[in-house]
């Protein structure tokens, strides 16, 4: 019986464990948040249309154009989820002679106590219409951990980390008064590890996967800019291939495996509009390319043959925002914003990690123009994500032995401190200065 357990939970490992418990701030393991604090004040509409300040670069490329000299923005954000599954219904086990798992409590929180995700951008203008620049963040990952790691779906997971780091330099043309163009190449790190139980005993030793990986992709957008106060922009970003390469250990035996993970393309739209002197409005859309990421095997290094598969059967997820700002002096900007995202989760395909789902964003934040070099920006933003249920109980795509299904009612809070900092001088003539700017 146990062995029959043990095989079972191993012919299942999968990467959702990787995902950070709900604790990414967008659907499934992407982390939207770590984008800016001044677009997080405004649930990042306009992100493609420069609303969001520099910070913006990570969406539309093509934004560094409205950056005259030489800008740079840091941004430091902690993110801390919340979610706890809770069994609805007794665990059992697929097996005749054994209707219940001996185990049958919840895993307690599972988003632990938060993460830091620090990002940043730069734009340098080295002519009238030629801009490079770069940006850094944390597009996927964080980490989840049960507070009871003893749990009745431990078979489907007890921790996970995942780590990513991208750095993507950029160039932007501004061709006309109101055209620009601009593309990145995206260089990105990922680390991940996962473990969870070999059997159904409170003693089952781990199974592990882990592994790491650097691999590019790029991005391109178009800014247009066809009367005053307008800003339009659209972007696209590649999938990322990631080769992962790393270990699969069970209490038997350690496999150098590797698994080729297809990180979703994504298309972000956005229009800003300055109503007058003291109201600016925007809005954005947003969809990412979950359903390429499916069935992934986890392939033996020098042999060829698989060990496991990883099985999400994801869908498409979209974003929507609409935000304002408003000017209340030369110094202070107050703004604010919604969000609803409709998640690549659902009750089909969540796991024990992912406590995912539709979410609504509610987001404000503010901006101090301490000198004419020197900005800071705060933001903040509640998630209040639908009730996820797990539903291990035969049709998922990760299907063990144990049959297991819990409830949770996650949510998110989100805080971002920004720095934007002039390095040359503001009040000096620079050409080609552009027709739409932040205040």
């Amino acid at each position: 019986m146990k062995g029959l357990v043990r095989t079972a939970a191993a012919a299942t490992v999968s990467l959702a464990a990787l995902v950070a418990a709900g604790a990414a701030s967008a659907s499934s393991f992407a982390i939207r948040s770590g984008q800016g604090a001044e677009g997080l004040g405004m649930a990042y509409a306009g992100a493609a249309s420069g609303g969001t300040g520099i910070a913006g670069m990570a969406w539309n490329p093509a934004i560094i154009t409205m950056y005259p000299g030489r800008t740079s923005n840091w941004n430091f954000t902690y993110l801390n989820a919340n979610a706890s599954y809770d069994p609805n219904a007794p665990t059992r086990l697929a097996v005749p002679g054994f209707p219940l798992s001996p185990i049958q409590n919840g895993t307690g929180n599972i988003g632990g106590d938060g993460a830091f995700i620090p990002a940043s951008a730069s734009a340098w203008q080295l002519t009238d219409r030629l801009w490079i620049g770069m940006t850094s963040g944390a597009p996927y990952g964080l980490r989840s951990k049960p507070d009871q790691q003893v749990n009745a779906a431990q078979v489907y997971g007890r921790s996970a980390k995942l780590a990513t780091v991208n750095v993507s330099p950029t160039v932007g043309y501004q061709i006309n008064d109101w055209i620009s163009v601009g593309a990145a190449l995206q260089i990105q790190y990922l680390n991940a590890s996962l473990k969870q139980a070999s059997g159904i005993a409170p003693t089952a030793a781990p199974v592990i996967l882990d592994g790491d990986t650097i691999d590019f992709g790029y991005r391109f957008g178009v800014n247009l800019t066809p009367f005053q106060g307008t800003s339009i922009g659209i972007a696209y970003r590649s999938m990322m291939h990631q080769t992962l390469e790393g270990s699969f250990r069970t209490p038997l035996t350690v496999i150098p495996v590797k698994a080729n993970l297809n990180l979703p393309d994504s298309v972000v739209f956005g229009v800003s509009q300055v109503i007058n002197d003291r109201w600016q409005v925007h809005a954005g859309v947003e969809w990412t390319n979950w359903s390429r990421f499916r069935n992934i095997p986890i392939v033996a290094r020098g042999l060829g043959v698989p060990v496991t598969s990883l099985n999400f059967q994801y869908d498409d997820a979209w974003f929507f925002s609409v935000g304002a700002e408003y000017k209340y002096s030369n110094a202070l900007t107050l703004r604010a914003g919604v969000g609803y995202e409709l998640s690549a989760v659902n009750d089909r395909n969540r796991t024990i990690f992912i406590a995912d789902n539709d979410r609504l964003w509610l987001s404000a934040g503010l901006s101090y123009q301490v000198t004419e070099k020197l900005k800071l920006d705060l933001g903040y933003t509640f998630i209040d994500v639908k009730k996820a249920n797990v539903n291990y109980t035969g049709a998922h795509p990760q299907q063990s032995a144990v049959l297991y299904s819990a409830d949770a009612k996650p949510y998110i809070n989100i805080a971002s401190v920004g720095i934007t900092y002039r390095w040359d001088d503001p009040t000096q003539t620079i050409p080609a200065q552009p027709v739409v700017r932040k205040y």
